[in-house]
């Protein structure tokens, strides 16, 4: 019912700069969430942010201790398209990137075991 595909992705040195898109398809979202979430090899999938919009509660982002002030969640206004500026990379982002959608809109966003569709991934490489 939804597709997801993200891009952007690409290798760059610490210090650096990324902007990761994540495209959306076949449903028009008026109550979402969607967010991005991150993987290593031999790790577990992460989350990194989330952004939500319903007519009840607006808008809101969050986003993973470990890349705050650093990433930026946002959203263009056809809400298709979400975004994920990432400033002064350090190796250990390394890292295949995924989007994710929530619809409706639920809560527990962190939880990547609550989210309804999910994109192929991008990988991002920081080099040291």
């Amino acid at each position: 019912q939804v597709q997801l595909v993200e891009s952007g992705g690409g290798l760059v040195q610490a210090g650096g700069s990324l902007r990761l898109s994540c495209a959306a398809s076949g449903r028009t979202f008026s109550n979402y969430a969607m967010g991005w979430f991150r993987q290593a090899p031999g790790k577990e999938r992460e989350f990194v942010a989330a952004i939500t919009w319903s007519i009840w509660s607006g808008g809101r982002t969050n986003y993973a201790d470990s890349v705050k002030g650093r990433f930026t969640i946002s959203r263009d206004n056809g809400n298709r398209t979400v975004y994920l500026q990432m400033n002064s990379l350090k190796p250990e982002d390394t890292a295949v990137y995924y989007c994710a959608a929530q619809v409706p809109q639920r809560g527990f966003q962190a939880d990547r075991t609550r989210y309804d569709y999910w994109g192929q991934g991008t990988q991002v490489t920081v080099s040291s």
